[in-house]
């Protein structure tokens, strides 16, 4: 066999080629981070290989930095390992007491890692699709985050221009108020508005639902309002609504691509069990990955920072155990979200909740035993490939 360690950096990378006898190919040799670097490598690693079924390449999980190099190996049909900084870390340690530290010898490092065979796992197409589906989650996460910023400064400029509007309607985030509002974005100019004008305005937006009638009462309701002439303001709340338009427009499309992805690549069961979404579960399978990297749920609640804590010192111990609240926030964030719509409408977990809710528990503390019956639920599924079967 033959072993490929590989240090990644930003523009350049440091690689190391030895044998399963131990015996160094190539020494420590710096590429630079293109096509070339890229070709010197895979040439180098041919001439001491025939059959590339023999090599074994590993390299660090640098972030984006790792991304090009590893898709042109796996492109080559090299069997890659993705490996995480901290072990390479513990790995180097636990081989000698100095404190050596170059890229060099991490590049001897991760292919004395990948030879000693310490339950490593190779990157598969399975891997690549996670990662997809991971960066569309989390864009899709900040994006949402994004626009629930700016709907807040829609409430506090609609407070300033029009506050009256608020009890006029059923929600200020609605397609019929951004249209209102981007058209005339005061009191003011509302109060000004052809009747006409204002009417199909709204009865367009709402899709029939407001009419003449609505549009009289939102004029005259204007003409009596509190709300401020100030033209800054204005300008600010219809640029504000546009950005609002534009990255719902994104959302959606990214939602259209993680389903893709989820129902083309992924194909998970954990879309079968009621009240879990494609926004959700898909949030759950990137964060968690390959299921078989965890031995049981209890991991995965551990992974997430959802585990009770412990501190003990001699005769002290902990009463009251506070969630870790460290791992992967995404994860935690997506469990805890799906859980209450999963208790909503599944009856045998809404059973469960309540029966926490009776033994006098508080709420959040009642839905952090669903979740980790769901993480059982999801663990068992992901595992057996079934589909969800309600035990009610």
């Amino acid at each position: 066999m033959i072993y490929v360690g590989i240090d990644v950096a930003k523009d350049k990378h440091d690689c190391f080629i030895t044998n399963s006898d131990g015996e160094v190919l190539f020494k420590s040799f710096t590429i630079p981070n293109n096509r070339e670097g890229f070709e010197t490598l895979f040439h180098r690693i041919e001439s001491v290989s025939d059959d590339l079924a023999k090599v074994k390449v590993g390299l660090e999980a640098t972030g984006h930095y790792s991304y090009n190099l590893l898709g042109f190996l796996l492109d080559k049909g090299l069997t890659t390992y993705v490996i995480n900084p901290l072990h390479t870390n513990l790995y180097r340690k636990s081989l000698s007491l100095r404190k050596t530290k170059t890229d060099k010898v991490d590049a001897h490092t991760i292919a004395s890692m990948i030879m000693s065979d310490v339950n490593l796992k190779s990157y598969s197409d399975t891997s690549y699709h996670n990662e997809e589906l991971k960066s569309l989650t989390r864009y899709r996460f900040d994006k949402v985050k994004e626009r629930a910023k700016l709907k807040s400064s829609v409430a506090r400029l609609i407070n300033i221009l029009f506050p009256e509007l608020e009890k006029l309607v059923p929600a200020l985030h609605m397609a019929s108020v951004y249209a209102l509002l981007s058209e005339f974005p005061s009191a003011c100019a509302v109060a000004s508005a052809h009747l006409t004008r204002l009417s199909n305005l709204l009865f367009e937006s709402s899709k029939g639902r407001y009419g003449k009638d609505t549009a009289i009462l939102f004029r005259e309701t204007a003409r009596s309002s509190i709300g401020s002439h100030m033209p800054a303001k204005s300008l600010e709340l219809k640029h504000t609504i546009n950005l609002i338009q534009e990255l719902t427009a994104e959302i959606d499309e990214i939602e259209t691509a993680i389903r893709q992805i989820m129902d083309e690549e992924i194909q998970s069961p954990i879309l079968t069990i009621p009240g879990i979404s494609y926004r959700m579960g898909a949030m759950i399978i990137a964060e968690i990955g390959d299921f078989s990297r965890f031995d049981s749920a209890d991991k995965i609640l551990a992974y997430a920072g959802m585990s009770p804590s412990t501190y003990q010192s001699g005769q002290l111990d902990n009463c009251y155990a506070h969630m870790e609240k460290r791992g992967s926030r995404y994860l935690r964030y997506a469990l805890y979200n799906a859980t209450k719509y999963v208790c909503h409408w599944d009856e045998s977990f809404g059973a469960y909740l309540e029966k926490k809710r009776s033994e006098g528990k508080h709420y959040n503390v009642a839905l952090s035993h669903a979740t980790k019956k769901l993480v059982r639920l999801i663990f068992a599924m992901e595992k057996s490939g079934r589909a969800y079967i309600s035990a009610s």
